[in-house]
């Protein structure tokens, strides 16, 4: 499914530095982290949404990223109603494909190292 791999492109932007300036220029609102439902602010969704979708696709495509227009748009409108709580989890997963992405706060890192590092994971 290609929603799915719009996410995955989507939750690069944490990570990688270039993509997200690319991202934020490109966009010209918020600070490019597309990341998740709590990082994309409605500047950088109603941007997302406009002309600048196109060379969004192209540029995820340079990063190994091949999805459509449509899909990004999907991926979008489907994270702009989670995060207005007019879309479930369960519709969001149905919708896109994968579970609602989740921001890993301090807490969260915290227990993932934890897990990692005392219990074998």
């Amino acid at each position: 499914m290609a929603t799915v791999t719009v996410v995955k492109f989507m939750q690069r932007t944490a990570e990688d530095k270039l993509l997200r300036e690319q991202i934020e220029t490109l966009l010209g609102a918020g600070d490019g982290n597309i990341s998740n439902e709590a990082e994309l602010d409605a500047e950088e969704a109603a941007a997302l949404k406009g002309e600048n979708a196109t060379t969004v696709v192209e540029i995820a495509a340079q990063y190994g990223y091949e999805f459509s227009e449509e899909d990004l748009l999907t991926v979008v409108d489907a994270l702009e109603q989670y995060h207005a709580g007019t879309l479930s989890e369960e519709g969001f997963t149905q919708l896109v494909g994968v579970k609602v992405p989740k921001t890993l706060t301090p807490v969260r890192k915290l227990m993932r190292f934890i897990g990692r590092t005392y219990l074998g994971l």
